[in-house]
C-alpha cells in the first residue's frame, strides 16, 4: 500500500492553523471580557491600594443583681486607634515616634491615661521591672520580642528598646513612654487588619483637637467602642470582678478559641468565671484603601453583645453587709489593721445573697489606685470571704455535737461534769467559761461553749470520726462556687505527715474545740451553718442565678438548686444542736446583739488565737467568729462573720445583727425561700 505523505502533511498544517486560531480567539474573548464586559470593575480595582478585614469589638454582657439592678453595664465611648493604612510604617520610625510623643504629651496635659502595659518603670532615675509581671517580662525578653537572655536586667531591656526605636535623643522618662507604645504595637502585631488602640475613653474635645490636626496625626483615628461601667465600684468588687487586656499566657492558651492578641478578657470575679457567657461575638468590616489616600469601610457582620448574667447577690443586702463590717470593725482601736468578712446564704437554695470583705476598694479605680492598694494595710484586694482560711474555734463545736449524737455516744440526758479544766496525759487545758450548772449536756455545752464537754467528746470520737462529720458539713474542702476559693484543711495524722510532722494525741482534743490546724473559709462556715439550719441538706453554693440573652428573649442557663448530698442526720439530733444554738442566739451577750432583729436568731460563737507580726514583734491575737441563722424556727438565711484581731465574738455578732436587721426590715420583700421539690423561676 502506498502512503500519501503530502496529504498527511497538509492535514497537520491545517490542524496547527486551527489550534493557533483558537488560542488567539480565546485571548480576544478574555480581552473583550476585561475591557468591555467588566471594564468598570477592573478600573475600580486599579484605583484600590488594598482590601483587608478588621474585627469589630463586641460589647460584653451585663451583670445584674438578683432583682435586676445593674452591677456592671456598658456605654459607648471614643478610643484613639492607629490605622496602619495611613499611620507611618516601621520604615518611617522617626515620623512615627514624633506622633506617639505628641499624643502622649497631649494625653498627659489633659489628664488622660494612654495604654501603657510595658513591664518596666522608672523610679528614682532607675529602670526596674514592674512587680508581679513575670510572664510578661519573660515574653519581653523572648526571641519574638527583644531577643535578650533570660537574665537580662531591666536596664538591658530599656536600652534594647531605645536602640530599636531610635529614642536616643529623648530623656529616659519620655523614651520609656514612647517605647511602651512602640513595643505594645509590635506585641499586638499592628497591621492593616489589626489596628492599635492608643487611648481609651477619650473626651470629645480631645478628639476634635486631633481631627483638626489630622495632617500631622495621620493614621490616628477615632473608633466608637463599648466600655464597662460599674453601677457602684465599691459594691461587691471581689465578687463582680474586672476585665483587662489578655496577657501572653492567656493568649497562648485561648487563641484557638478565637481570642485576638489585643482582646479584653475577664480577669477576676464573675467577669472571669462567666467569661464564656459574657464574651460577645465580634463583628467584621471590610476596609478599602484607595491609592489617592481615601479609606472606606463597610460592615459585613454586626457584632453581638454577650449574654446577661443575673447573679444571686442582693445589692441592698450586700451594701448592708459591707456597711456593717466597716461600722463594727473600725469602732475599736486594734494593734492590727481592722479586717473581716461576712457571707449570707439562702439555706434552702445555696444562693449567696451577700459576700463582703473588709477592707475593700473601688474597682472602678483599680487601675489608678493599684500601686496604693497593693501595699495598703489590711490587703483590700484580698477576698477574705472566699480565700482566707481560719481556725474558727468553737464555731466548729456543732459539728462535733452532731457526730457524738449520731454515733450514739451522747444523748440529751448525757452529762459531763466541768471542773473548769481538763487533764489529758501530762497536760491541763482550761475551759475558759464559767457555768452556773457544771453538769453539762449537749444543749448547755453548745450554749455555754464548754470546752471540757467537747474535749471529752472529741477524745471518745477520735479524729477520723470527727473529720467524717465535718466533711459531710463541707468543711476543709472547696464549696464549688463559681469564683476562686481556698480549700482549707481538716487537721489529721495524714495532713501532719504531709508536712513532715508527727501527730500527737493532744491534737485530737484541741481539734474538738476548733483549734489545732483546722482551717475553714467564711463561705464554708456559712454553708455548714445552712446545712444544720435546713435539716441536713448540703446545697451547692452559687453566685449565678440565671443567664439570659442580651435581649432577654432566651434563657441560656437557669441554675436550679443543686443538692450536693443529704447528710442523713436525724431530725431529733439536729433539733438538739439547734436548741443549743437557739439559746445562745437569744440570750446573753450574743443575744443582745440581735435585740433589734424582729425574729429569733440561732447562733454559735468561736474565737481562735493566732500569732502575727506587728512592728517586727510576734504578738498573740484573737479572731472572732459567729455562725447563725434566722428565723430560728423556720430558717431562711445563714450568716458567717469573722472579725480579725477582736477579743471576743461580740464584734462578729454585732456584724450579723446589723445584716439581719437589714434583711428582715427591707421594704421590698426578699425572694421567698425555695420550697422543696420545685424548680427555680
Amino acid at each position: 500500500m502506498t502512503i500519501d505523505y503530502g496529504k498527511k502533511m497538509r492535514l497537520r498544517e491545517t490542524g496547527l492553523f486551527i489550534f493557533i486560531f483558537l488560542i488567539f480567539a480565546a485571548f480576544a474573548a478574555v480581552l473583550v471580557n476585561i475591557q468591555l464586559v467588566h471594564g468598570r470593575h477592573y478600573e475600580d480595582k486599579i484605583k484600590t491600594a488594598s482590601l483587608h478585614t478588621v474585627k469589630i469589638k463586641a460589647a460584653r454582657g451585663e451583670i445584674l443583681d438578683r432583682n435586676g439592678l445593674p452591677l456592671i453595664t456598658n456605654r459607648q465611648g471614643n478610643s484613639l486607634i492607629f490605622e496602619a493604612a495611613k499611620f507611618p510604617s516601621a520604615d518611617e520610625m522617626e515620623e512615627r515616634v514624633k506622633i506617639i510623643d505628641s499624643l502622649i504629651k497631649l494625653c498627659e496635659k489633659n489628664d488622660l491615661e494612654w495604654v501603657d502595659r510595658l513591664p518596666l518603670v522608672l523610679e528614682n532615675e532607675k529602670i526596674s521591672f514592674v512587680e508581679n509581671r513575670e510572664s510578661e517580662i519573660a515574653y519581653m525578653k523572648s526571641k519574638e520580642m527583644l531577643n535578650l537572655n533570660e537574665y537580662a536586667t531591666a536596664q538591658n531591656c530599656f536600652e534594647a528598646l531605645v536602640e530599636r526605636y531610635g529614642l536616643e535623643a529623648y530623656s529616659s522618662r519620655q523614651a520609656l513612654k514612647i517605647a511602651s507604645v512602640s513595643y505594645e504595637m509590635r506585641r499586638q502585631v499592628f497591621s492593616k487588619s489589626n489596628p492599635y488602640t492608643f487611648a481609651e475613653d477619650v473626651p470629645g474635645d480631645l478628639v476634635a483637637l486631633i481631627k483638626e490636626n489630622s495632617s500631622f496625626y495621620r493614621g490616628v483615628e477615632v473608633e466608637i467602642v463599648p466600655y464597662r461601667v460599674y453601677a457602684d465600684g465599691k459594691l461587691a468588687p471581689h465578687v463582680v470582678g474586672m476585665t483587662g487586656a489578655i496577657d501572653p499566657d492567656e493568649y497562648k492558651r485561648l487563641k484557638d478559641e478565637g481570642y485576638g492578641i489585643n482582646d479584653i478578657i475577664g480577669k477576676s470575679g464573675l467577669e472571669l468565671a462567666m467569661e464564656d457567657e459574657l464574651r460577645g461575638k465580634a463583628g467584621k468590616k471590610t476596609v478599602t484603601s484607595e491609592k489617592d489616600g481615601q479609606v472606606h469601610s463597610e460592615t459585613e457582620l454586626a457584632p453581638q453583645q454577650g449574654h446577661t448574667v443575673i447573679s444571686t447577690i442582693d445589692s441592698k443586702l450586700q451594701q448592708a453587709s459591707q456597711d456593717a463590717l466597716e461600722k463594727v470593725l473600725t469602732q475599736e482601736k486594734l494593734s492590727v489593721p481592722p479586717a473581716g468578712a461576712a457571707v449570707v446564704i439562702n439555706v434552702n437554695t445555696g444562693e449567696i445573697l451577700a459576700c463582703a470583705t473588709y477592707p475593700s476598694y473601688d474597682i472602678s479605680r483599680y487601675g489608678k489606685d493599684y500601686a496604693t492598694l497593693a501595699k495598703a494595710d489590711g490587703a483590700p484586694l484580698w477576698n477574705r470571704a472566699l480565700l482566707s482560711a481560719y481556725e474558727c474555734g468553737s464555731a466548729m463545736k456543732p459539728s462535733v455535737a452532731i457526730a457524738g449524737l449520731e454515733e450514739g455516744l451522747v444523748t440529751r440526758d448525757t452529762r459531763t461534769y466541768c471542773p473548769g479544766s481538763y487533764t489529758y496525759g501530762d497536760s491541763r487545758f482550761k475551759c475558759e467559761q464559767y457555768h452556773a450548772n457544771r453538769n453539762q449536756n449537749v444543749i448547755l455545752a453548745l450554749k455555754e461553749s464548754c470546752n471540757v464537754y467537747f474535749y471529752e467528746l472529741g477524745r471518745r470520737l477520735g479524729i477520723s470520726k470527727m473529720n467524717q462529720y465535718r466533711s459531710l458539713l463541707g468543711m476543709g474542702q472547696k464549696t464549688g462556687v463559681e469564683l476562686n476559693e481556698a480549700a482549707g484543711v481538716l487537721d489529721s495524722p495524714e495532713y501532719r505527715s504531709s508536712l513532715g510532722q508527727v501527730w500527737l494525741d493532744g491534737f485530737t482534743i484541741q481539734s474538738a474545740i476548733g483549734q489545732s490546724s483546722n482551717l475553714v473559709t467564711p463561705i464554708q462556715l456559712a454553708n455548714y451553718c445552712a446545712t444544720i439550719a435546713n435539716g441536713g441538706t448540703h446545697y451547692q453554693p452559687h453566685f449565678v442565678k440565671t443567664v439570659k440573652s442580651a435581649d432577654y428573649s432566651q434563657t441560656i442557663l437557669d441554675k436550679e438548686r443543686v443538692v450536693k448530698w443529704e447528710t442523713g442526720f436525724s431530725k431529733k439530733n439536729l433539733d438538739l444542736v439547734k436548741e443549743g444554738m437557739f439559746l445562745l442566739g437569744t440570750q446573753g451577750y450574743i443575744g443582745s446583739r440581735y435585740a433589734n432583729v424582729p425574729v429569733n436568731v440561732a447562733a454559735k460563737t468561736g474565737t481562735s488565737q493566732v500569732y502575727r507580726k506587728v512592728n517586727g514583734a510576734s504578738i498573740k491575737q484573737n479572731n472572732a467568729f459567729v455562725i447563725s441563722y434566722a428565723p430560728a424556727e423556720n430558717p431562711e438565711i445563714a450568716i458567717a462573720t469573722v472579725a480579725e484581731g477582736f477579743r471576743s465574738s461580740s464584734a462578729s455578732g454585732a456584724i450579723s445583727g446589723l445584716i439581719y436587721e437589714a434583711y428582715f426590715s427591707k421594704t421590698d420583700t426578699p425572694d421567698p425561700p425555695q420550697a422543696e421539690n420545685t424548680l427555680l423561676g
